[in-house]
């Protein structure tokens, strides 16, 4: 079968590789669009480490085609949406069963446009942040596929106020399709005068934004870490002075929570589905590009050149 391979050049290359097979409490899908994330980055910039040669790719959108032991027959021929540790961008992928979901009638390609963004803006709003009605949150990298997914969950989350940081005008103009009250540059959220304060406030970039987005929460005040877009230096954080204004500093890993507790996860994901099949949010699918060019798609992630979700086009 046809698979776009990571070789230790850090090379993405299209080849041919022998077709997985299921094991035990999973599933093979023949696969439509795999989704095109940040973690494909990391993992052609070595941050994380993996095998070379290695097929990437940790979301898939497709049809289950086989069942290893202990998964239900009756699941061959769903149409499903995966969450994978590696080899999305193959013409099939072996996934867990627990991990692979029922796209509740979304399309295949909207489908692939939500991956882990979908469960983990779920989650950052109303797990890790517990956005109650009224409450204000601010969204950093408010243009990306998390921030776009996490500004209108907010909003069926019932906040008052939603105010999204974005690197620059273009991308505020993109991002104001998504619910946000307010659009900001980054320049404005950490030189304004005016220090409004937020109840919420979700962050990917780390470093000195990490600093200012704690100075600006408000009393009891929740920040939710997820990602280190900008640097992997440390932020030192004080638990007294935590402690005496009532704010929380949480993190959230995807990843982990995969291994850990899928259970939770996977209830994330079908919830965020069912909120797309409703048609209260939606993945904005912004790029789609043909195996033999996912170089030039990851690159251009890396790059900051792409807003919404980029997917792969596996089959016709």
């Amino acid at each position: 079968m046809k698979a776009v391979v990571l070789d230790t050049d850090d090379r993405f290359r299209l080849t041919d590789i022998d077709q997985p097979t299921p094991g035990p409490g999973e599933v093979a899908i023949r696969v439509r669009y795999a989704g095109i994330q940040w973690g494909d980055v990391l993992v052609r910039g070595g941050h994380l480490p993996v095998p070379r040669p290695f097929v990437p790719g940790f979301e898939a959108a497709g049809h289950i085609v086989a069942v290893g032991e202990g998964v239900d027959e009756d699941r061959l021929g769903q149409q499903v949406t995966a969450l994978t540790s590696a080899g999305a961008y193959a013409e099939v992928v072996v996934a867990p069963a627990a991990l692979s979901f029922d796209t509740f009638g979304v399309d295949l390609r909207t489908a692939a446009g939500c991956g882990w963004a979908a469960p983990t803006a779920y989650d950052l709003i109303n797990t890790v942040g517990r956005v109650r009605p009224g409450e204000s949150v601010l969204i950093h990298a408010a243009a990306g596929g998390v921030g776009s997914l996490a500004a209108q969950i907010a909003g069926t989350a019932g906040a008052g106020r939603i105010v999204g940081v974005v690197k620059d005008a273009q991308r505020a103009a993109y991002a104001a399709q998504f619910g946000y009250d307010q659009l900001i540059t980054r320049e404005e959220f950490t030189d304004a005068p005016d220090q409004e304060l937020f109840d919420v406030i979700l962050d990917p970039v780390g470093g000195p934004i990490r600093e200012t987005s704690l100075r600006r929460l408000a009393p009891h005040g929740r920040l939710a870490i997820y990602g280190n877009l900008a640097t992997f230096e440390p932020v030192a954080l004080s638990a007294n002075d935590l402690l005496m204004s009532g704010k929380s500093a949480l993190s959230y890993n995807s990843n982990l929570l995969s291994r850990t507790h899928p259970d939770h996860l996977a209830e994330s994901a079908r919830e965020a589905l069912q909120l797309v099949a409703a048609g209260r949010i939606r993945p904005d699918v912004t790029a789609e590009y043909e195996m033999a060019d996912l170089a030039e798609a990851v690159q251009r992630l890396a790059d900051g050149a792409t807003h919404g979700k980029s997917i792969l086009r596996i089959a016709a």
